[in-house]
């Protein structure tokens, strides 16, 4: 289970916006530690709209003692170190998802994690950091490399819900197998066997461009089907 746990928000737009965040990646649980601002504040309200509200009416208010539940805590930073400061060698956003997936920290209900987003203008003091498991970052330009908060929630919780998002999309499409792809490439035969062609080297040019693309095409048994529906048909 993963829980976004805010230290010490100040601003409560930025608080609204986290929890939209939330809502648009399938995350409900907030925890707010020692928030500067009220989650019943107007703004707050007003940015979290919709199906964030309740994210917001049932964040979870407490101290720094919070993180004491939780089995594994990573941290987010927009400062890193070198690979000398061990404590502020963060992950990617990607390599987080993959150590999050690989670790099953989201579908093992048993297994406690907290996404630890710092304040907005600080982020996390180094002691804070100390007790994170882990650090991610969000690669920024050099120039301005801190993020608004509630974009760097969406961020990050973009990346994890790509890892789990990606295979509910799949099993909604079903991928054309090698032998649909191979009835597609028989009919095409059959057409360039019957189109003029000024040497036999254009023709077999043909077969390989036709062969290269229906092989590097991600088509579904759907689409699959038409495709060699409308071949047929011309």
């Amino acid at each position: 289970m993963l829980s976004i746990v805010v230290v010490e928000i100040e601003h409560a737009a930025n608080l609204g916006a986290i929890c939209r965040a939330m809502a648009n990646f399938g995350f409900k649980d907030l925890v707010l530690i020692n928030p500067k601002c009220k989650k019943t504040d107007e703004d707050a309200i007003l940015r979290a709209k919709h199906s964030a509200v309740p994210i917001l009416q049932n964040a979870r208010i407490s101290d720094f003692a919070v993180l004491d539940t939780f089995d594994c805590i990573i941290g987010t930073t927009a400062r890193t170190g070198t690979d000398y400061n061990i404590p502020r060698s963060p992950f990617t956003p990607e390599q987080m998802a993959e150590f999050i997936e690989n670790n099953n920290l989201i579908k093992d209900k048993k297994i406690k994690t907290a996404l630890l987003i710092g304040r907005e203008g600080q982020g996390l003091i180094n002691e804070e950091i100390r007790r994170c498991d882990c650090l991610v970052t969000i690669p920024t330009h050099h120039e301005y490399p801190a993020m608004n908060i509630s974009h760097a929630v969406g961020v990050l919780l973009y990346e994890i819900n790509k890892k789990l998002g990606t295979a509910q999309i799949q099993e909604k499409f079903v991928k054309a197998t090698a032998k649909e792809k191979e009835v597609i490439m028989k009919v095409l035969e059959q057409a360039i066997h019957k189109m003029d062609f000024k040497s036999e080297d254009k023709r077999e040019t043909q077969r390989q461009l036709w062969r290269r693309m229906v092989g590097k095409s991600a088509l579904t048994k759907r689409e699959a089907f038409a495709l060699i529906g409308f071949l047929r048909k011309i």
